[in-house]
């Protein structure tokens, strides 16, 4: 190559590299300060794009999850409201017992249903008025589907209460007379078994969204650690490439100095 003081061929190639250096020095300091690997689409485009999936599968799991815990609450305000009514069924089997005793008259027989009156009046109340966030869980209304994973179609559990209330519950309108009081008896009894029956579903219902929620803490763990691997940068390794290129664009620098000197050099020559 020809030597020339009007074109100066090695400070241009120094320059070119030097800007290349500065360019992947400016990409390597973005990773580190945003902590991703990939900065711009052109990094890892298809990395970027399974990543990003996981992400949006993560951010999902984690309102799975406080799906999951809300349902939970659900469940345990009903459940206290049905202990109400079982403590209340017995009671009330206690007082239609005590109606079938031959040593009472209906005068005192009467004394008994007023308060079995106030105990059916009590189980309308609690039935009708338990809610959560607005909606009636014992009066046979709800009928929730609650989404504790990713796919609507699979992982959605069914949250049904039956109707608690003294009509959904059959109860006798009361124990004036010994005949009712037997009729009371049976219907109580068969309250009390179907009630029985609905805290069963309700406590196997709590379990399992126990079980969904620990296992949607894994899924979180284990989608967010893929996650990382694909988007997420090796601060070790980004921190040494970052330290490798400043020592080539110093090196760029230190020679494009010299590239310029060189005409310099080429001007002796004249004198």
């Amino acid at each position: 190559m020809s030597l020339s003081v009007a074109t100066n061929t090695s400070a241009a190639v120094a320059h070119r590299y030097l800007k290349h250096n500065d360019m992947e020095a400016t990409r390597s300091l973005a990773k580190l300060s945003s902590g991703s690997r990939i900065v711009r689409a052109s990094d890892d485009a298809a990395s970027l794009a399974v990543g990003t999936k996981l992400k949006a599968d993560v951010s999902a799991l984690r309102q799975a999850q406080v799906n999951a815990s809300h349902a939970s609450s659900v469940l345990q305000v009903a459940d206290g409201a049905l202990q109400q009514l079982a403590d209340i069924l017995v009671r009330m089997k206690a007082l239609a017992t005590q109606s079938v005793n031959g040593a009472l008259s209906d005068t005192e027989r009467g004394y008994l249903d007023a308060e079995y009156q106030q105990l059916i009046g009590m189980i309308d109340q609690i039935s009708r008025y338990t809610t959560f966030n607005g909606d009636p869980l014992l009066d046979g209304t709800y009928d929730k589907d609650f989404l504790v994973g990713l796919d609507p179609a699979n992982d959605s559990i069914n949250v049904k209460i039956n109707d608690m209330t003294p009509a959904g519950l059959a109860l006798a309108k009361g124990i004036g007379t010994s005949a009712d009081a037997v009729t009371a008896l049976g219907e109580i009894q068969a309250a009390l078994d179907g009630l029985l029956t609905q805290r069963a579903n309700v406590g196997a219902l709590m379990s399992r969204f126990d079980h969904a929620s620990a296992n949607i803490a894994i899924a979180i763990e284990n989608t967010d650690a893929a996650r990382s691997v694909l988007l997420d940068v090796d601060i070790a390794a980004e921190m040494a490439n970052f330290a490798s290129r400043q020592v080539i664009m110093q090196a760029s620098v230190a020679m494009l100095a010299q590239a310029n000197q060189m005409p310099q050099n080429l001007l002796k020559l004249l004198q």
